[in-house]
């Protein structure tokens, strides 16, 4: 479904009158190349959706939470396959923001809790702040549908208790020794600098 987006997909007219209506919300001005700088953050966030996938997918394999990793993909690719979702697919890249925000911010909430609860990284990039932007250009009511689909997965998949158990102290020398090679913590994480036109990295 990315693949299919196409090399000119961030051109898409769509999804720049998409992003210019949310500058106007926020009360900005944004210039044409503000605007193509925002589109292009946006397919790069849908396009490195299959790629953190498989990251999270080797770092739940290092520290023994397949079991609920796997419960967490499941959701995020049904979602994905769900093509009358949150927003429909049938809107081309305006139509992935949500399967790509569903998945993403799947993934941020299991390494947020694993850092919680371990003190260490999961995986080494860092989601939240692209997170938090895509959250503000989705908008209401569409984010809190997909949060409410990101809670109950939470909870469903076991992800608190199961890292609980390993952070208790008959599990600390495992999890010293066979933890995550994210021990330095985070990496990188997304350029959204050129979003500060839209005025959706405010406070």
């Amino acid at each position: 479904m990315i693949e299919q987006l196409g090399p000119g997909a961030h051109l898409e007219l769509e999804l720049l009158e998409l992003l210019s209506a949310v500058a106007d919300r926020q009360g900005m001005d944004a210039s044409p190349d503000d605007l193509e700088r925002a589109a292009r953050f946006v397919t790069a966030y849908i396009g490195q959706v299959p790629y953190m996938m498989k990251v999270a997918w080797t770092s739940a394999c290092n520290v023994g939470l397949e079991k609920q990793m796997k419960c967490i993909l499941d959701v995020a690719l049904s979602y994905w396959e769900e093509g009358d979702d949150v927003i429909p697919d049938e809107l081309g890249v305006i139509g992935l923001m949500d399967d790509a925000y569903c998945s993403l911010t799947l993934l941020q909430a299991v390494s947020d809790n694993y850092r919680l609860l371990t003190g260490k990284h999961l995986f080494p990039d860092d989601l939240t702040s692209a997170n938090q932007a895509m959250h503000r250009l989705i908008g209401e009511p569409y984010v809190s549908e997909l949060e409410t689909i990101v809670v109950r997965t939470m909870k469903e998949a076991c992800i608190v208790q199961s890292v609980k158990k390993m952070a208790g102290e008959e599990k600390q020398i495992n999890l010293d020794t066979q933890s995550t090679i994210w021990n330095h913590g985070p990496a990188g994480e997304f350029d959204i600098q050129g979003l500060e036109s839209l005025g959706i990295l405010k406070d």
